[in-house]
């Protein structure tokens, strides 16, 4: 496979043209993983065909609504810029930090703001890091009291400050 994309915890978000990989089994995804254990060198038989897990091999990983449920993130995050090849993008969407939905879930172990990613950027070097992510974009998802805002022409900084007024970021980090 020339273009291999990782959807983690696909369990409520199966996508056909993805390796579907989710830490449950009864969600039936094509590779049951725990992404803070990757197993190197294995190889997995998937309805894509088979593969060995091996560093580079996939070129796009989509996170939708996964990373606020793993405890052991920074293991999670180095995992995924180990299976990312050069140039792949990890497409993210988590709860933001002051959204009403971030703490709701009992599963949630934390929620995101605008700073959550630096350690895998900027400051990769305090996790040891020798190749790190670069942050192409970053978004947010406004809740309706965000988007009256907006409307409202309230400055971006005082949205985010403002509680409930955004429910999600969306981020897109590149593999350096």
């Amino acid at each position: 496979m020339s273009t291999v994309k990782l959807n983690l915890g696909s369990g409520k978000d199966w996508r056909k043209d993805c390796i579907n990989a989710d830490i449950q089994p009864e969600k039936k995804p094509d590779w049951v993983l725990d992404i803070t254990k990757v197993p190197w060198g294995e190889v997995i038989d998937t309805r894509l065909g088979r593969f060995a897990v091996e560093k580079g091999m996939v070129t796009e990983i989509i996170a939708n609504d996964v990373l606020e449920h793993i405890p052991d993130l920074v293991s999670a995050m180095t995992n995924c810029r180990d299976l990312l090849k050069r140039g792949g993008e990890m497409h993210i969407h988590v709860p933001y930090d002051l959204s009403l939905g971030a703490w709701q879930d009992p599963t949630h172990v934390r929620a995101f703001n605008e700073n959550s990613f630096l350690y895998y950027t900027d400051w990769h070097w305090y996790l040891n890091w020798e190749e790190k992510f670069t942050c192409t974009q970053m978004g947010l998802e406004l809740s309706e009291l965000g988007i009256e805002m907006a409307d409202s022409k309230v400055a971006k900084d005082i949205i985010m400050r403002t509680p409930r007024a955004v429910d999600a970021l969306q981020v897109i980090l590149r593999k350096d």
